[in-house]
């Protein structure tokens, strides 16, 4: 009973931690969003857009995981203020093809060097880290994402 307990803790510790660092997240994500005159659904497509040249709206929607009436919402105001263009996928009328603007690729940039935002502060908490800290804590992120995201799918196939 005893080593249960201590499991037990050591999750829930885990837990609380990842819970702290995704409320700093979050509130780092709102502020540089707001300062920049976005919504956090729109800051989330911007982010995901600028990995890449272009992206449906499906596969958007599917990475971001925002609902289908939020999505649209958010795109339609992104095109509305130039900052993505929305193409239809040729022979697919059904499929939107995003991409960032040239004026989307500049607010991108001015984010990423936004100071107080949620990219400098985590270059600063990098920085912070030694290169065999940072390596590790890499490490270990990584194992935990692949356990949980196996553990999701192996959830879905017993259905």
């Amino acid at each position: 009973m005893i080593q249960q307990d201590e499991k037990f803790l050591k999750s829930a510790q885990l837990l609380r931690s990842f819970a702290g660092i995704h409320r700093n997240m979050i509130r780092y994500v709102q502020k540089t969003a707001a300062d920049h005159g976005l919504s956090m659904p729109q800051y989330t497509i911007l982010m995901a857009l600028a990995r890449t040249a272009e992206m449906t709206q499906k596969k958007i929607g599917k990475k971001t995981m925002l609902p289908k009436s939020t999505l649209s919402q958010a795109v339609d105001g992104l095109v509305r203020d130039g900052l993505i263009d929305r193409e239809q996928v040729e022979g697919n009328r059904r499929e939107t093809l995003l991409s960032l603007s040239p004026l989307g690729a500049e607010l991108i940039e001015k984010i990423h060097q936004h100071e107080g935002g949620v990219h400098q502060v985590f270059q600063e908490v990098t920085e912070s880290l030694t290169d065999e800290q940072y390596e590790k804590l890499l490490e270990v992120h990584q194992q935990i994402n692949e356990k949980l995201t196996n553990t999701r799918q192996e959830e879905r196939h017993k259905c």
